[in-house]
């Protein structure tokens, strides 16, 4: 983790040293109130759209989660994982809070892991499908990109029905459980659809965000050129980064360059996403506040002689 954290800090100095801190600066400047109302708006409607499909999940897997309760945690782990390094600390805390919830740390986790693989494969498989059609910087590798997609699904498909032989080995008994899961929480007839909806949601969502802040930044070009750039960005904020950023500014510049459209204006238009995501997760802040604040009013009771 270590060493991750250090090439996203690796990719903000670089990108420092290149460009110089202006592009960063003006990202800043150019935020206002509109992008962030407009960013916080489409936030509501995405993680709406999470805590459906993580619900969904978890009820194939067997554990209940009120649609509230979801929206409410989710809300908690988006603000967690991006201001805290590594940008999954609040999946995780998730998952155990869940898991403990309803008396299984295990099969919380489970519902989380599932969940968020789940979003990242239809991610995947949409973004391969954009950047097949539009143009963009890596149109060229796209067909070879597919061809590696649909072999990986194929040998994934293949693993988890093969049956296991020599015995009730370690290996088999995590095969069959990752089967069981998959089979329960992801492919069922109730789950699917609403796992693929919802994360199709999600990245139209994510996908707008982002164009927003390219036009706040200052870019012209048609929606048509920067959706491409969005969906590379996207893939590239879910590697291990420095709350949030790293990775996402990197890859923005590279692509921005690439298009024709300026690395500064790359950086800039990161910044600026960086800025509403950051917003936008501000009642998970709430949350967390409202939590604590909880804990804190029961605690002295705990105890306490009764009268």
């Amino acid at each position: 983790m270590k060493v991750r954290l250090g090439v996203a800090a690796a990719t903000l100095a670089v990108l420092v040293w290149q460009l110089g801190t202006g592009p960063f600066l003006d990202g800043l400047h150019a935020v206002d109130g509109g992008a962030l109302a407009a960013g916080s708006a489409v936030a509501v409607l995405t993680t709406v759209c999470c805590a459906w499909r993580w619900r969904t999940v978890a009820r194939g897997l067997g554990v209940e989660l009120p649609l509230g309760t979801a929206v409410a945690a989710y809300y908690r782990s988006i603000f967690l994982n991006v201001t805290l390094p590594g940008g999954v600390v609040g999946d995780v805390h998730r998952g155990i809070s869940h898991g403990r919830a309803t008396s299984d740390v295990g099969r919380g986790l489970r519902a989380v892991a599932w969940e968020r693989s789940a979003g990242q494969v239809v991610q995947a498989v949409l973004t391969v499908a954009v950047l097949l059609v539009l143009p963009s910087p890596v149109r060229p590798a796209m067909p070879y990109v597919a061809l590696a997609l649909v072999a990986a699904a194929a040998v994934a498909a293949l693993a988890l029905r093969s049956r296991p032989g020599g015995g009730p080995s370690r290996w088999a008994r995590w095969r069959a459980a990752v089967a069981r899961d998959v089979r329960h929480g992801l492919l069922d007839a109730r789950a699917w659809p609403v796992v693929a909806l919802a994360s199709a949601l999600v990245v139209a969502g994510h996908s707008a965000t982002f164009v927003i802040a390219a036009r706040t930044a200052g870019a012209t070009a048609p929606a048509s050129e920067l959706l491409p750039l969005a969906l590379l960005v996207l893939l590239a904020a879910s590697l291990p980064n420095i709350g949030g950023w790293g990775p996402r500014e990197g890859v923005t510049a590279w692509a921005f360059a690439a298009a024709g459209l300026g690395a500064s204006l790359g950086v800039a238009t990161a910044v600026v996403y960086g800025v509403i995501v950051l917003v936008a997760s501000a009642p998970g802040a709430a949350v967390l506040v409202a939590a604590w604040a909880s804990r804190a009013r029961w605690r002295p009771s705990i105890g306490a002689p009764h009268v």
